[in-house]
């Protein structure tokens, strides 16, 4: 028995001490890795932007988020519309928990969904986004 513990402690040290095919080659593969990322990045980077280049594509996304940003607000004063009324003719707590708490839940999606465009396009601006120098994404 003591003889078993002791193989099973030496045979891990063996193979940590000497290198094996696999790590050698995911060693080799890392190191490829690093070097064509320090090499091939730089002309990848110069390129131009795609989306700003094209004629019409800015302003299409930016229409496109100024019209799902105006239905997301429309959704919000139609569910919270049904949700009270429906509200008014519930008769146990436990309903009129569940309208509350999806009325919260409406508001929520509503306030990122107005929050997320700005704050893309302020903080796409300061880290220097390609998208948020030619696209405006605020909806009003």
């Amino acid at each position: 028995m003591s003889q078993d513990s002791t193989t099973s402690e030496t045979a891990p040290n063996r193979a940590d001490s000497q290198p094996t095919a696999t790590n050698r080659v995911t060693r080799q593969a890392a190191l490829t890795v690093v070097l064509l990322s320090l090499f091939a990045v730089d002309p990848a980077a110069a390129q131009t932007n795609a989306v700003c280049s094209a004629d019409n594509l800015p302003s299409m996304i930016e229409g496109f988020f100024q019209l799902t940003t105006g239905l997301g607000i429309v959704g919000l004063a139609v569910v919270w519309q049904a949700d009270s009324l429906i509200e008014m003719f519930t008769i146990t707590p436990e309903q009129k928990k569940g309208l509350k708490r999806h009325k919260r839940s409406a508001m929520k999606s509503t306030v990122v969904l107005v929050v997320l465009g700005p704050l893309y396009t302020v903080a796409g601006s300061m880290m220097g986004l390609p998208l948020a120098q030619c696209v405006d994404l605020v909806p009003w």
